[in-house]
C-alpha cells in the first residue's frame, strides 16, 4: 500500500477525538481492563502488556490526555474508561510503597519499580485530582511526593538498599534525566491545581539538578554528560522545565531552554519537529511522536514568552509532521488469526484508528533498516502523550491575556477566547473574538505586509513585530484577513536522516515530499 487515506493536517479537533476514541479502546479484558502497552502490527498484529510499563505507565499518559480533552474541548468521555484507567493506576500504587509498581507477570503482585514511571504515575493521579476532585488520588498522590523524598535523594539518589529489602525490583536505568527527573512536569500541574507546596518543593529541587548537570547556559547537547540517549525523556525534562520557568516567571531559567530549544535540541530534531527515537540513530528515519509532542508544548510555552518564532515552528511540526502520522486508515492491518479468544489479538486494526507511533516524516514505516528491522508499532503510551500536546495547541491556539486576545496558530479552532477559521481550510483567516478588547494576530515569516488583505472595512492594523495588532474589536465581531499560502521548498537533515529529504510546502503544509519508495507514505512523492 504506497500511501495511507484520511490523512489529517488540517483539523486538531479531529486528531484528539480520534486519538481519546484509541484510549477507550485498548483494555485488557483478560487482565481486569488494565490497558496494554505494547503494539506490534507488523510483521505481527497485537496489543501487549509491559512487565514495566503497562500499569504504572499507560493510566497515566491516558488520564492526562482524556481528561484534558474533556476540559478543553468538551468531548465526551466514557466515564468507564476512566474508571478502568484509575483502577490500573491505583493497582500501581497499591504495592508495598505509593510508587507506581508493575507487575512483572499479570497474576503478581506489582513490584517492579523504574523511576521512568515517576512521571506517568503522578500525570495519572494529577489529572484525578484536577478534573474529578478525587481525594483518594490526592491521598496517593501526597504519599508519593513524600515517598520520594524518603526514598531519594539529590546528593545520593535512591537508597535501593532499603528498596530491595521492601521486595521492590529497580528496573531500567538510573539516570537522572531518563528516570526522576521526568517527573518535574506533572509536580508543577499537581501545584497549579492544588498549591500543594511539597510538589513544587521537589519540583525545585529536581530543576537545580537539571540545571546544574545537563541543562546548561549553553544550550548545548553532550551525550556523555546527559547519559540517556533516550530522547524522550531528554524532550519531557525540557518541557518540563519550561512549565516551571512558566509557573514562576523565571525569565533566567526559561532562557536556559530557550538555549537548548535552539541548540542542543537540534541534534534530536529536523526542521519539521520529526525526531528519533534514540540519539546517534543509525539507518532508520523512523521517529517517536511523544518527543514532537514535548518540542511541541515546548514551543507553545516560548511562544507565549514573546518568542513568536516558537509559534511558526509550533505550527510547522503539526500540519507537516504530528497531525499527518496519526494512524486515521486500518485498510493496511491484518487482524491475525484468534481461535482462543485472546484480547490482544481481537480486533487490532480496529482498536489502532487514532493511534500515534513512531513514525518516518514521510510515513508509517521508514526506508532502510527501520525501528526493529522493519516492525511497525503505536505504542499505547504514545497516543496519550500527544493527545495531551494537542490540548495545549487548542488552548494556546488563540490565548486571552492582560493585552487582550492573541492569535497565535491559525487552525479552526473554537476555544473560550475566540473562534477561528483557517485560511488553509477557508477563503480566508477569521477571526470572532468571545470578548472586547485589543486583538492580535501572528503573521507567518513567509508573509510581507503587503500581502495581507483585510476583508473587512476597519481601520488598518498596527504590525508589531509578528503581529497584527488591532486595538479594539467587539466580541462577537469578525475580523477577516486574506493572505496567500506561498509555496517554498525545505530539505530535512541529512545529518539525522538516512539521507536529506526533500519538502515542497504550502504555506506550513506539505504538498509533496521524497520518500524513497516506502509503504504507507503520508504525502504525494516529490
Amino acid at each position: 500500500m504506497p500511501r495511507v487515506q484520511n490523512v489529517n493536517t488540517t483539523s486538531i479537533s479531529a486528531a484528539i477525538e480520534l486519538g481519546c476514541r484509541t484510549m477507550q479502546s485498548v483494555f485488557n479484558a483478560d487482565d481486569d481492563n488494565v490497558p496494554f502497552f505494547g503494539s506490534q502490527v507488523r510483521p505481527q498484529t497485537v496489543l501487549d502488556t509491559s512487565s514495566c510499563h503497562s500499569e504504572a505507565h499507560v493510566p497515566g499518559r491516558h488520564l492526562n490526555a482524556l481528561l484534558n480533552a474533556e476540559d478543553a474541548l468538551g468531548i465526551d468521555i466514557d466515564e468507564s474508561a476512566i474508571d478502568n484507567h484509575r483502577r490500573a493506576a491505583f493497582l500501581s500504587f497499591n504495592g508495598e510503597l505509593p510508587l507506581p509498581l508493575n507487575r512483572q507477570t499479570l497474576n503478581a503482585e506489582p513490584l517492579s519499580f523504574a523511576p521512568h514511571n515517576l512521571r506517568e504515575g503522578m500525570h495519572a493521579l494529577g489529572a484525578l485530582v484536577t478534573f474529578r476532585d478525587d481525594n483518594d488520588a490526592r491521598a496517593l498522590a501526597e504519599r508519593c511526593i513524600d515517598t520520594v523524598n524518603d526514598y531519594w535523594t539529590a546528593e545520593d539518589g535512591w537508597d535501593v538498599p532499603r528498596l530491595e529489602k521492601l521486595g521492590l525490583e529497580i528496573q531500567g536505568t538510573r539516570d537522572f534525566i531518563s528516570g526522576e527527573g521526568r517527573m518535574i512536569g506533572p509536580l508543577v500541574k499537581y501545584y497549579r491545581a492544588t498549591g500543594y507546596g511539597p510538589a513544587l518543593e521537589l519540583a525545585l529541587v529536581m530543576k537545580e539538578i537539571a540545571v546544574t548537570r545537563f541543562f546548561t547556559a549553553d544550550g548545548s547537547f553532550d551525550p556523555d554528560r546527559f547519559v540517556t540517549n533516550h530522547i524522550h525523556s531528554i524532550t519531557c525534562v525540557l518541557s518540563s522545565l519550561a512549565q516551571l520557568a512558566d509557573l514562576l516567571g523565571d525569565a533566567p531559567l526559561m532562557s536556559i531552554v530557550k538555549a537548548f530549544y535552539d541548540n542542543g535540541l537540534l541534534q534530536m530534531r529536523d526542521e519539521i519537529g520529526w525526531s528519533p527515537e534514540i540519539v546517534g540513530q543509525e539507518d532508520s528515519d523512523h521517529g517517536e511522536a511523544n518527543n514532537s509532542g514535548d518540542i511541541l508544548e515546548t514551543a507553545l510555552i516560548l511562544g507565549r514568552w514573546g518568542y513568536a518564532k516558537c509559534y511558526h515552528d509550533a505550527e510547522r511540526i503539526l500540519r507537516c509532521h504530528l497531525l499527518p502520522c496519526q494512524v486515521r486508515d486500518t485498510s493496511w492491518i491484518v487482524d491475525p488469526p484468534n481461535p482462543e479468544g485472546v484480547d490482544g489479538l481481537r480486533d487490532v486494526a480496529d482498536r489502532h484508528l487514532g493511534a500515534f507511533g513512531f513514525p518516518a516524516p514521510y510515513g508509517h514505516s521508514s526506508v532502510g533498516a527501520g525501528k526493529d528491522n522493519g516492525r511497525i508499532s503505536f505504542n499505547m503510551d504514545i497516543v496519550g502523550g500527544v493527545v495531551g500536546s494537542l490540548c495545549e495547541v487548542w488552548r494556546e491556539a488563540a490565548r486571552r491575556g492582560p493585552a487582550g486576545i492573541s492569535v497565535n496558530l491559525l487552525f479552526d479552532v473554537d476555544n473560550d477566547a475566540a473562534r477561528l477559521e483557517s485560511p488553509y481550510t477557508n477563503d480566508c483567516l477569521a477571526i470572532t473574538p468571545k470578548r472586547s478588547g485589543p486583538l492580535s494576530v501572528r503573521m507567518p515569516p513567509w508573509l510581507r505586509p503587503d500581502d495581507i488583505t483585510i476583508v473587512d472595512s476597519k481601520p488598518p492594523p498596527l504590525r508589531t513585530r509578528d503581529y497584527l495588532f488591532f486595538s479594539d474589536v467587539a466580541a462577537g465581531e469578525t475580523v477577516r484577513l486574506r493572505m496567500p499560502l506561498k509555496g517554498s521548498e525545505l530539505t530535512l537533515s541529512g545529518e539525522l536522516h538516512i539521507q536529506p529529504i526533500r519538502v515542497d510546502l504550502r504555506g506550513d503544509s506539505v504538498v509533496t515530499m521524497e520518500n524513497f519508495g516506502a509503504d504507507l507514505t503520508y504525502f504525494d512523492a516529490l
